[in-house]
C-alpha cells in the first residue's frame, strides 16, 4: 500500500524528547550528519546563505544561528566555508536538548567563531537576540503548522538579511527511498522510526507557499533540491 502524503503528520518524534541523552542520540545525531553530507544535504543550506550574502559588504561581521542545530556540522562547514571566503562569521547554534548541545560543543573546540545555546527558540525574541540570518535545517518539519507560524513571527522574520529553511518534501518516494538507505547505512530503530515520521512531517512547496503569503513575503523563493529536500530563502531586507 502507498503512503498517503496528502496532509502532514502530527505524529511525535522519540527525538522531540529534549530530555533525551546516551549513546543512542549521539549515534543518531552523527549518522543524520553523515547521510546529510553523503547526500549534499547541507550545501542546500550552504547556497541560501550565498545567495543572502552575495551582495554584501566583505568586512560585515554576520551573525548566522542555527535553529535546531543537532551536532553542528553545518556551523562547522558554515565556518570553513567564511573562512575560505575570507568572511568574518559569528556563528550561534541552538538547541533545546543539553546533551546535543554539549555534544556539538565538544565536536566544534576547533572554532572560535562557533558557540552554542541551549534554550528555547520559541522564547520572545530580544534585542540581544538579534541575528543576520536564521538557518532552519531540517528544523520545521519538527514543528505543527500553528508553531511554524508562531516561530516566523517571532523570529525568522526578523532576521535583519533573512532565513534559510531545508526540509524534508513530504513524498511517498522520498518515504520508502529512506527506508533502503536505513539498511544501507545500518540506522538504530530510533534513527529509522524518526527518519521516516520526519518525511511525513516534511513538507509541499504548497505549505511553504501559503506560509510565504500569509506573512505577505515579497523577496522569497522555493526550489526542490537533491535528496527530497525544499530550499526557502526569505529575504526580510
Amino acid at each position: 500500500m502507498i503512503i498517503n502524503t496528502t496532509r502532514r503528520s502530527n505524529k511525535a518524534e522519540i527525538m522531540d524528547d529534549f530530555s533525551m541523552e546516551g549513546e543512542i542520540l549521539r549515534d543518531a545525531l552523527d549518522k543524520i550528519a553523515n547521510i546529510n553530507q553523503l547526500l549534499g544535504g547541507n550545501k542546500v543550506t550552504l547556497q541560501g546563505v550565498k545567495l543572502l550574502t552575495k551582495d554584501l559588504d566583505a568586512g560585515k561581521v554576520l551573525t548566522i544561528a542555527d535553529f535546531g542545530c543537532g551536532n553542528g556540522d553545518m556551523l562547522r562547514m558554515l565556518a570553513d566555508f567564511g573562512r575560505k571566503q575570507g568572511l568574518k562569521m559569528k556563528l550561534i547554534g541552538i538547541d533545546a536538548n543539553d546533551f546535543t548541545v554539549h555534544y556539538a560543543r565538544s565536536l566544534s573546540t576547533a572554532y572560535e567563531n562557533i558557540s552554542y545555546q541551549c534554550s528555547d527558540i520559541f522564547s520572545e525574541h530580544s534585542p540581544e537576540n538579534e541575528y543576520d540570518i536564521i538557518l532552519c535545517t531540517l528544523t520545521l518539519h519538527h514543528f505543527s503548522d500553528q508553531d511554524i507560524e508562531q516561530l516566523i513571527s517571532g523570529s525568522l522574520s526578523k532576521a535583519k538579511i533573512g532565513f534559510v529553511v531545508n526540509d524534508l518534501h513530504r513524498s511517498s518516494i522520498a518515504y520508502y527511498l529512506f527506508k533502503a538507505l536505513c539498511l544501507v547505512f545500518g540506522l538504530n530503530e530510533m534513527s529509522e522510526k524518526d527518519g521516516l515520521i520526519s518525511i511525513l512531517r516534511g513538507f509541499k512547496k504548497e505549505d511553504l507557499e501559503r506560509f510565504s503569503k500569509k506573512f505577505r513575503f515579497k523577496n522569497y523563493s522555493i526550489k526542490w533540491k537533491w535528496a527530497f529536500r525544499y530550499q526557502w530563502i526569505v529575504k526580510t531586507v
